[in-house]
């Protein structure tokens, strides 16, 4: 646990920087206040002056839409009524725009025809088509080599049954 003389120096220390902060941020009175209720003394509250409003224009100018002011200095601050600009011509330029023209002229009746009832069907069945025309060919190869493979067996007995014969013949 920290010593009580630790936590003195700690609060010091941050009055002082909490005041700092204070008078870079120029809240004199706001310090003022509180030196006041430190002392005992009631606190006095604190009403804007005209250089603090003239402050405050600068930074935020008011500027009245929907009311109007009966103070003098405050009509001139009304905004005048927005007049809704003419969108007619805009919207006759996009009809004229938005019109189409005739692209074709003649009719083509191979175009117009309807599809074959089935054509949807084909559709589906087409990429199982392809897998099973891939297993196809792969069959059909591993037959044509079977078939050698025999070919090859009959070549050899052939050969070996012409060398026995040749071989008595001797």
């Amino acid at each position: 646990m920290a010593a009580p003389g630790g936590l003195q120096e700690e609060a010091l220390k941050r009055k002082e920087r909490l005041k700092a902060l204070r008078e870079r941020t120029g809240a004199a009175a706001a310090a003022a206040a509180r030196q006041n209720k430190d002392d005992g003394a009631p606190e006095l509250k604190h009403f804007r002056g005209d250089s603090e409003e003239k402050d405050m224009g600068k930074h935020k100018e008011l500027k009245l839409r929907n009311y109007t002011p009966e103070d003098e200095e405050l009509k001139g601050r009304v905004v005048p009524k927005a007049k809704p600009a003419s969108v007619e011509d805009k919207v006759k330029e996009q009809l004229e725009a938005a019109k189409p023209e005739p692209i074709i002229e003649e009719v083509d009746l191979a175009n117009l025809a309807p599809r074959k009832p089935d054509w949807d069907l084909k559709r589906d069945v087409a990429k199982k088509l392809e897998k099973l025309e891939k297993r196809t060919q792969r069959a059909i190869a591993e037959l044509i080599r079977e078939r050698l493979r025999g070919q090859e067996e009959d070549l050899a007995s052939a050969v070996d049954s012409a060398k026995q014969e040749g071989s008595d013949s001797d």
